[in-house]
């Protein structure tokens, strides 16, 4: 299944937003920073990348239910739910 790319605009914003938090948590390593601060930043990335995986997923569960060619069924969903938990 095909997702519309035109409903994951806000998801690849995340996502961008979460790979420069990524970098920051890299740079922040590199630089010898404070311990807090460096597993907050990484904490946000976490929730970020979660956030962004349970949004793909429920735009695809909603495609597949209004779609009339779905690929996907209710295991494979379940499945993909189940691999961000």
């Amino acid at each position: 299944m095909q997702l519309d790319t035109s409903e994951l605009t806000p998801v690849i914003n995340r996502l961008k937003r979460a790979q420069g938090q990524l970098a920051a948590v890299t740079r922040m390593l590199e630089e010898g920073q404070d311990c807090k601060d460096v597993i907050t930043q990484l904490a946000a990335v976490s929730k970020a990348l979660d956030r962004a995986g349970f949004a793909i997923i429920a735009t695809g569960l909603e495609q597949c239910l209004t779609s009339d060619d779905a690929t996907m069924d209710k295991k494979d969903l379940e499945k993909l739910f189940l691999s961000l938990a």
